[in-house]
């Protein structure tokens, strides 16, 4: 029994360390809106669509890249 809570414990740590790596995200668009992400977002070079988690909704998304006006990490 003791394992398993031991066990547990770590693999609770591991995942919350492994959750506070990622950060979030500032999207600024061409048309003035923000949009905050869950992590970084992902540029696809082929196709010119950067792919982004909603932070608010848990959403994945998409928009174009000329549609960025910059991207900035945000401090969490």
């Amino acid at each position: 029994m003791n394992k398993l809570l031991m066990t547990s414990i770590f693999t609770a740590a591991a995942l919350f360390t492994v959750a506070g790596c990622s950060s979030n995200q500032a999207v600024r668009t061409t048309d003035g809106r923000t949009i905050v992400t869950d992590g970084k977002p992902k540029v696809d070079d082929d196709t010119g669509l950067v792919s982004y988690k909603n932070a608010e909704t848990g959403k994945t998304e998409q928009i174009n890249r000329d549609q960025v006006k910059n991207m900035s990490e945000l401090d969490n």
